[in-house]
């Protein structure tokens, strides 16, 4: 349950905005002054009138920083609300304000936070994730831009790094899954095509002339003899196995299996491997692998 202190000299101002959020399920503190409020509990966002007669705004938001904090205030000026936000509150309304628009706002900051806790899991995430790419690669100005490489997670880093770069959300398409992909209304995002090494020959023309004019990254695990854009090429030593023990042949193709299945289709999988596709649905089921549909 979310803890709002509300600290308001208006007893009937704070009664009311007390008995509304305990109706959509707060639990509220409320105090007319700084030096009653309860210390040892914690509370997640702080409703902080600029008329409370004891105590400094500006202190009080110092004692509380990290918190939404939300003022409520009766005019506007440098000390009410320019000097308290720049000192660290959220964001305030004006007396008199409607209790549904306080609760909007304390609602879009709570979830600010949890939108940005989740971000920074991610971000971290991605960093564990790529910490053994090839570091300080030269990110593509100019697109389409083709990505010819061994390890998938090469060319992931870049998009990534790209959409950051160029504040833009990634589009993700696979041209297994959907090769008459709508691309006109990808306009404003990034798109990526991790697969571009599943498309037949006779397709790529098509293909290129709809993402002529957008910002496309394509990924290749296999060499593009021609290729009528600007391209990066990253070839690593790829390990088999982390502590680089012989595996059996029937360890070696689970391992291809689980790790290429979803990069490529069966026929071009079992031709890899060099058994035919009857033979690779056989060993999914003697490994218990499913296939992603």
């Amino acid at each position: 349950m979310v803890n709002v202190l509300i600290l308001e000299d208006d007893i009937y101002l704070a009664q009311k905005v007390t008995s509304k959020l305990q109706d959509n399920g707060y639990n509220v503190s409320h105090y007319a002054s700084i030096l009653e409020v309860d210390n040892q509990r914690s509370y997640d966002t702080v409703l902080l009138s600029t008329n409370i007669p004891v105590g400094d705004t500006e202190e009080i938001i110092k004692k509380y920083l990290g918190r939404t904090i939300i003022l409520l205030v009766s005019y506007v000026s440098d000390a009410t609300v320019t000097r308290p936000l720049k000192a660290g509150a959220s964001d305030y309304v004006l007396k008199p304000f409607s209790i549904d628009e306080l609760i909007r706002k304390i609602k879009h900051y709570e979830e600010f936070k949890r939108l940005s806790i989740q971000n920074k899991a991610l971000e971290d995430y991605m960093n564990f994730l790529f910490q053994s790419t090839t570091p300080n690669l030269n990110l593509p100005s100019k697109f389409p831009h083709l990505i010819e490489t061994n390890d998938q997670k090469e060319a992931d880093k870049i998009v990534f790094e790209l959409s950051r770069k160029m504040k833009k959300g990634i589009e993700f398409v696979s041209l297994v899954k959907e090769f008459k992909f709508d691309f006109s209304n990808c306009k404003d995002k990034l798109i990526y095509i991790y697969d571009f090494h599943n498309i037949k020959n006779s397709s790529k023309d098509l293909l290129l002339k709809n993402i002529k004019d957008l910002d496309v990254v394509l990924c290749s695990l296999d060499n593009v003899d021609s290729f009528p854009y600007e391209r990066t090429t990253i070839k690593k030593e790829i390990r088999a196995t982390q502590n680089d023990t012989i595996l059996t042949i029937n360890e070696y193709v689970k391992m291809m299996v689980l790790n290429f299945q979803n990069n490529y289709p069966d026929t071009e999988l079992s031709k890899k491997l060099g058994i035919s596709r009857k033979s690779l649905w056989e060993k999914r089921k003697k490994f218990g692998i499913e296939k992603d549909k």
